[in-house]
């Protein structure tokens, strides 16, 4: 393995954190209505367990409504009981063939708790990162010990992933300040 290569697959797998981080940050609910809110939910669909978005159309009825249209007329109150028995919090309501998902206003203590989860998310995220730093700075390491590069390039190629390091991280903080200004906005 070549100095290049690990710079390069330290980079790949620090993206990849980043964007594990704004995936998990966007099931964070705030006030406003997402369908991705939707995508943890599992529909019982004739023995299989089914993402909802595999057996309904989700949509926007308008900013803190979710409405579902399933595809077939048997499904609505599968769905019905899906959402609101997982962990979301959620109170469908049926409308004739429509779902209406109303997203319930945010209070003060719930934005609070909210903010803790990012924290934690952006934390977890922080950590992983300096992981990969350490794995690369090892396998650097292992290079000069296997007199495969010097110790100068170990050095140089050490400052680049810490460089890197430094960015992700900064990177990591304005997801998470984005997130709380996003909490804090409703």
């Amino acid at each position: 393995m070549q100095i290049s290569d690990i710079k390069k697959n330290a980079d790949l797998k620090m993206h990849a954190s980043l964007e594990a981080l704004k995936g998990s940050l966007g099931k964070v609910r705030t006030g406003r209505a997402n369908p991705a809110l939707l995508d943890t939910v599992h529909v019982d669909y004739y023995g299989a367990m089914l993402p909802l978005s595999q057996v309904a159309n989700l949509s926007l009825l308008d900013a803190r409504t979710i409405g579902v249209a399933p595809w077939e007329k048997g499904m609505g109150a599968k769905i019905e009981k899906a959402i609101r028995e997982s962990d979301l919090g959620l109170n469908p309501a049926s409308q004739g063939d429509l779902i209406r998902v109303p997203i319930p206003a945010m209070n003060e203590e719930r934005r609070k708790e909210l903010t803790k989860v990012v924290k934690g998310e952006g934390e977890q995220s922080k950590i992983a990162i300096r992981n990969l730093r350490r794995d690369a700075n090892e396998q650097l390491k292992k290079l000069v010990k296997d007199k495969l590069a010097s110790e100068d390039d170990e050095r140089r190629a050490q400052e680049e992933v810490q460089k890197l390091t430094d960015k992700m991280i900064a990177e990591v903080d304005k997801i998470v300040a984005a997130k709380e200004q996003e909490l804090m906005a409703f």
